[in-house]
């Protein structure tokens, strides 16, 4: 008997559609996600939010939050990851919270995406002018330098900090702070 699952048409349009493996060796379809939540701006929103994700074992890969042109609303930049299945609970359980007004998963949307970098690295007379060079190529800008270190910041696409964060390894970076990402929905 062949080791091959069999399953009916709708089962494979099923398990599609929640992004689950379709064969026992398939991989689940995770992708990233983008979640904007709108919550009441009160005490203990914020705690029931990542409470919430922790309680079910998601996992945040980066979360910002800051007050709206409404000073009674604060929003919420939500990164994370998961099959359709996971992303729809996650969705479900953010929209049952008290203090929660809107919630929306940008990822399938056209949307701006920005995050700010803070990073420390070590230089020497040696290395300083090359690591000038790859600053300049990534649009970075000295915010304070030392005899021993040059702090940049960057701002951009995560994928750029990524990039950045990357190119300078190479010359013993001492920290990296990182704000999260912060996205908002390009109108039509």
């Amino acid at each position: 008997m062949a080791d091959t699952l069999v399953l009916t048409p709708q089962q494979i349009i099923r398990k599609k559609a929640a992004g689950e493996p379709i064969q026992p060796d398939d991989s689940a379809m995770t992708r990233r996600h983008m979640i904007v939540v709108l919550v009441e701006n009160s005490i203990g929103a914020f705690i029931r939010v990542v409470n919430m994700f922790s309680a079910r074992g998601f996992n945040i890969d980066s979360i910002t939050v800051g007050p709206t042109e409404d000073p009674n609303v604060s929003r919420m930049n939500i990164a994370t990851a998961g099959n359709s299945r996971i992303i729809s609970q996650i969705l479900r359980q953010l929209s049952r919270l008290v203090d929660t007004i809107e919630v929306v998963d940008l990822t399938t949307t056209d949307f701006v995406e920005r995050e700010l970098c803070l990073l420390k690295v070590c230089y020497t007379k040696d290395s300083r002018s090359e690591i000038l060079d790859v600053s300049n190529v990534f649009r970075g800008k000295v915010v304070d330098i030392t005899k021993k270190t040059m702090t940049f910041e960057l701002r951009g696409p995560s994928q750029k900090i990524d990039a950045f964060i990357d190119m300078m390894l190479s010359h013993n970076v001492v920290e990296v702070a990182r704000s999260g990402r912060v996205v908002m929905q390009r109108d039509s």
